[in-house]
């Protein structure tokens, strides 16, 4: 995870929130794959692939806080 600690926040919350709201047009992907999960229809692979990797710097940003918060020794 030494990786992990070289990436600053900023650059993961702009990645977090660009990859959240892209495609700008006609409508997010994960809008429109919230919407597919509400009417059942989110089965296909690619699709749930697609979910994973607009949703990798938001769980990135998750990976970086959570070891950041053991190396100081805080309790959970």
């Amino acid at each position: 995870m030494k990786f992990l600690n070289n990436i600053p926040y900023s650059s993961l919350f702009m990645g977090a929130i660009l990859m959240a709201m892209a495609p700008f047009f006609p409508e997010p992907h994960l809008v429109e794959k919230f919407n597919m999960f509400k009417n059942g229809t989110l089965t296909k692979p690619l699709d749930i692939f697609d979910v994973f990797w607009h949703f990798l710097p938001a769980i990135l940003i998750g990976l970086k806080y959570y070891t950041s918060q053991n190396e100081n020794g805080v309790e959970k």
